[in-house]
């Protein structure tokens, strides 16, 4: 088994896909009503559906890059906000905070083995 994608609400679907794009996704399906992006790495996917109607999304979106912190640096360059910088989590990852311009919020991270392999991971 493996997920296929996230798809998360927008309240404008054309600033929403400019604000993907410019973290640097791919954008692979585009209609006015939905859009649908892949990972330049690893060829994952997400998307965005496009909605009228109020919502309070609690869900997080975690994207893993190795060059966090360039990457980060790169972002704010292109006018990119964080609510939170690279920081040292307890949880042995390293991880930004920020918000696409309908309120969903983002990690950019890098765990590397500690992802799958934390050291309290069940054998």
């Amino acid at each position: 088994m493996n997920m296929n994608q996230v798809t998360l609400p927008v309240k404008n679907m054309t600033e929403s896909t400019n604000f993907y794009r410019r973290l640097g996704f791919l954008l692979i399906v585009d209609t006015p009503h939905y859009a649908r992006f892949s990972c330049p790495d690893d060829g994952a996917s997400f998307s965005l559906a496009l909605t009228q109607e109020n919502f309070n999304n609690g869900a997080i979106i975690y994207f893993e890059h190795q060059g966090l912190d360039a990457w980060v640096t790169e972002l704010i360059g292109l006018g990119v906000q964080f609510e939170e910088l690279p920081t040292n989590k307890s949880y042995l990852w390293r991880e930004a905070t920020l918000l696409d311009p309908s309120g969903n919020k983002i990690k950019l991270y890098w765990a590397g083995e500690n992802r799958l392999y934390p050291p309290w991971r069940i054998t």
